[in-house]
């Protein structure tokens, strides 16, 4: 189980430190993603790390803004957040990989529940 949290109501330009902990299962052998989903669009996707951490990947509306990070003593991946636009509202989903496509969302088997990110301008 994957259980996501961190999100929240800020202002255009602040910070937020999503987590995406495990619980029931070691996921630490698994790439770890983050999506998200804006109201009336589709899921898409934001960020990934492999199961060791060396690399990561990310989408060109986030880069340089967006930093995934995993501590797999925890259990647990981050998204760290910065310069928010309003344009990154949406909700938030951590997922585990299992297959081999690293940008979408039909490889990952394993979703957390999603957390509430609204920016506002």
């Amino acid at each position: 189980q994957l259980q996501a949290s961190g999100g929240g109501l800020v202002q255009a330009g602040d910070s937020l430190k999503l987590s995406c902990a495990a619980s029931g299962r070691t996921f630490s052998n698994y790439a770890m993603g983050w999506f998200r989903q804006a109201p009336g669009k589709e899921r898409e996707f934001v960020s990934a790390i492999t199961w060791s951490g060396g690399t990561t990947y990310y989408a060109d509306s986030v880069k340089g803004r967006f930093t995934i990070s995993r501590d797999n003593a925890k259990n647990t991946v981050y998204l760290q957040m910065n310069s928010l636009k309003p344009e990154d509202t949406a909700v938030y989903y951590c997922a585990a990989r299992t297959g081999i496509r690293t940008r979408e969302s039909g490889s990952y088997d394993y979703w957390g529940q999603g957390t509430q990110v609204t920016v506002s301008s």
